[in-house]
């Protein structure tokens, strides 16, 4: 066999290679499509047919996912007296669930959420927010770190 031949055939059969891999493996939206409803035609049995008038044929409403659940909100507004906090209050959250902490406070320090070692700073007319998911069960403190001041108590229940 000629060399200048056996060369030419092999890069023809690379070329065709190549070029078939790059159009099974595209991953184009649009003839992905055009397959699925392809094949979803071809093995779809076929409705019996209608015998009388009064066969009707209601389409189905297409899926819907619903949306995720709102978070829990947990709001806390500090009211500082001559004692320090008045009242600490307990808030409760069902696990797995997406929270939200919100500390409005009239002192400027670090919320810190014990247990779940999260912090966030808070200062007069500056919230602070801490967003998290509930994942570990057990009550935990809610405290202004620097000041040591205990503002609420999360419990997470399974």
């Amino acid at each position: 066999m000629n060399p200048l031949f056996r060369k030419a055939a092999l890069i023809a059969a690379s070329l065709g290679l190549l070029i078939s891999l790059f159009f099974a493996l595209n991953p184009d939206d649009d003839e992905e499509a055009t397959t699925i409803a392809t094949t979803t035609a071809e093995t779809a049995p076929e409705p019996p047919p209608a015998t009388t008038a009064e066969t009707t044929t209601a389409a189905t409403p297409p899926a819907t996912t619903a949306p995720p659940p709102a978070p829990d909100v947990v709001a806390i507004r500090i009211t500082v007296g001559a004692d320090g906090v008045e009242s600490v209050r307990r808030f409760s959250v069902k696990q797995g669930r997406k929270v939200v902490l919100t500390v409005r406070s009239a002192l400027a320090d670090h919320v810190h959420l014990h247990g779940y070692d999260l912090m966030a700073d808070v200062a007069p007319g500056a919230p602070g927010t801490i967003r998290f998911t509930a994942s570990a069960p057990g009550r935990f403190e809610i405290e202004l770190e620097e000041h040591g001041l205990p503002i609420g108590e999360l419990e997470v229940r399974p």
